[in-house]
């Protein structure tokens, strides 16, 4: 997506949920101030990667922390081992879904992050391979001071303007910007688990809960509708296959 379109997006979030772009932006200088001293990958560095471990026929599975994400990491199980080949899937996990992946033994190929899923989980993840983008926002600039500079083979994204060593590919929530994500590398297919856009949260998402599943509160059911927004946004104006896992 070109800065252009998104900037119409975002423009209408802050309005709606009364974010602050300065808020932004000074995260956003942090991030890119820290990724200027650090051991970071640049875009060209992920596409060699993506080049290395995919073709035109790979399904990018992107994971979601929605309810659904543990029997759809099941399912993702039982596809997978019923493929011989290499570059059958290539795996994207949003934030906090990490942690799932993790207990089934499934290490992400990349992981999308504002850094509020389980803080040991990511770096565990990251140790083990997982490519790292970070997300700056206007809520997330002690996470990015305190933790930024401990991920390896990462990249920075920003709500705004790119600028530096930040990215802008689009998006909102951690989940529709690893399928944006996804478009920029080249998907063709891509394949949505765990993707559900409901009334429910789970301790994937929120950490800190203490049930498994919990009904969301008013400002994540709304971040909720613009990720099926944006989401259909790319159905409709990219060339590429959405599908979502039953």
């Amino acid at each position: 997506m070109k800065f252009e379109v998104w900037e119409k997006f975002y423009e209408k979030i802050l309005a709606d949920f009364g974010f602050s772009r300065d808020d932004d932006n000074k995260s956003a200088v942090i991030l890119n101030e820290i990724l200027f001293k650090s051991n970071t990958y640049s875009f060209e560095g992920i596409q060699t990667f993506i080049d290395e471990s995919t073709d035109n026929n790979t399904t990018f599975v992107i994971f979601g922390a929605g309810p659904s994400l543990k029997n759809h990491i099941i399912e993702f199980k039982e596809m997978e081992n019923k493929t011989s080949s290499f570059h059958e899937f290539f795996t994207i996990a949003a934030d906090g879904a990490t942690s799932a992946l993790l207990e089934e033994d499934i290490v992400p190929d990349v992981v999308v992050t504002d850094l509020d899923g389980k803080m040991d989980d990511l770096l565990i993840a990251n140790k083990k391979g997982s490519i790292f983008v970070i997300h700056a926002h206007g809520n997330n600039l002690d996470l990015i001071n305190e933790y930024a500079d401990k991920f390896n083979k990462s990249i920075g994204t920003t709500q705004d303007k790119p600028f530096g060593k930040l990215y802008n590919f689009g998006g909102f929530t951690d989940g529709d910007r690893a399928v944006f994500l996804a478009v920029e590398l080249g998907a063709h297919n891509i394949l949505l688990c765990g993707m559900d856009f409901g009334k429910y949260v789970t301790k994937y998402s929120r950490p800190n809960l203490h049930e498994d599943i919990a009904l969301a509160d008013d400002m994540k059911v709304k971040k909720l509708s613009y990720a099926e927004i944006l989401i259909k946004w790319i159905e409709d104006n990219e060339n590429v296959i959405i599908e979502f896992l039953d």
